[in-house]
């Protein structure tokens, strides 16, 4: 049996951890990976944030390409609706010329931050905004030289040209970013710790392999992203899961936002400037020791068939979120699973 295992880490900050120390800890995160034989290591984009440090994967990358060497480095992801589609195509492609055949571009859907960060990154006001849809559409002609004759920015070359582009996936948590992924082409990677519904997450799944188009995948490639809380005892790992939350935000607008805190979404509505209602649920963490919570990954690559699982330790403390990813290595080590290592491909 084959199942690889990824990263997102997403820079959190610790009690009284300064978001120097943060980053520290994720780039020391990313080497031990490294060593451990995790296949891709991610990190996050937020904006305007007290929980995370990182606001800007592209930079953060590079300094880890720096001070690794096999291991797959990528975004989880770039909140595309904020930015220009050929830049994102230059950042991507210095770094893969950088680091050929190491580099991912995962592209997120949400905002990445409150209304007022949103306003701030994108300061003009159109009457009529790209979708994601096309600007997804035209990231992909960027990275591969490929805008047709008749759009208006053919001609234009994202440099540098690297030898092997970035890896595009798109992030999602619905049938609606399962079916965008699906037409462009490119690897889909359902958000579990964000929406757990089972139903939601079969039908999304259904849908990107369904409908996928091939473009530079063959087939399609889906991913599940899941958020684990890794202890020694089962008890020990409950008692740190019940002090998370998953919050929906309902607002007038017909919009849902999901955050994972009360204070955060109170702060979100009040920026929001809408009448918005909230929704408090569990956290969707799987959590125990190291063999339920090995238990419980193998029900998730049986039941939606994916060869690959992204792990975000949902535990502040570093020497936590650490200890959680060796013991998961420890886990699959133990069994005849081929724990993948990470050589670049």
């Amino acid at each position: 049996m084959t199942l690889r295992f990824s990263i997102l880490d997403q820079s959190p900050l610790g009690e009284k951890e300064t978001a120097a120390e943060a980053i520290q800890h994720t780039v020391r995160l990313a080497k031990r990976a490294e060593e451990l034989g995790y296949h891709r290591f991610w990190v996050s984009e937020h904006h305007d944030s007290t929980a995370v440090a990182g606001s800007s994967p592209e930079v953060l990358m590079a300094y880890l390409l720096a001070q690794t060497s096999t291991i797959r480095i990528g975004s989880g992801g770039v909140m595309l609706q904020h930015y220009s589609p050929y830049k994102v195509a230059e950042n991507f492609n210095l770094l893969a010329t950088l680091a050929p055949g190491r580099i991912d571009l995962g592209i997120g859907r949400a905002p990445g931050g409150y209304p007022k960060s949103t306003k701030a990154l994108q300061p003009i006001e159109h009457s009529a905004v790209t979708s994601l849809d096309e600007k997804l559409g035209e990231l992909v002609h960027h990275l591969h030289q490929i805008l047709p004759a008749d759009h208006p920015l053919h001609g234009v070359k994202a440099t540098p040209i690297p030898e092997i582009p970035a890896n595009l996936f798109l992030l999602g948590t619905s049938a609606s970013s399962a079916e965008l992924a699906a037409r462009s082409g490119i690897p889909y990677v359902f958000a579990h710790f964000i929406n757990g519904n089972e139903k939601v997450i079969q039908d999304a799944l259904h849908t990107y392999r369904s409908r996928f188009q091939p473009f530079r995948n063959d087939k399609p490639q889906a991913i599940i992203a899941i958020s684990v809380i890794v202890t020694e005892t089962d008890e020990e790992a409950k008692a740190l899961a019940a002090n998370h939350q998953n919050v929906k935000i309902h607002l007038e607008s017909g919009r849902t936002i999901n955050v994972n805190s009360l204070q955060a979404a109170e702060e979100y509505g009040r920026q929001a400037e809408e009448g918005y209602t909230l929704e408090v649920q569990d956290a969707q963490i799987i959590h125990g020791s190291k063999e339920t919570v090995r238990e419980r990954l193998l029900e998730f690559h049986q039941q939606y068939e994916v060869d690959e699982i992204i792990l975000i330790a949902r535990m502040n403390s570093y020497p936590e979120r650490l200890r959680a990813y060796e013991l998961i290595h420890e886990a699959f080590t133990e069994l005849p699973v081929s724990f993948i290592s990470n050589t670049g491909k």
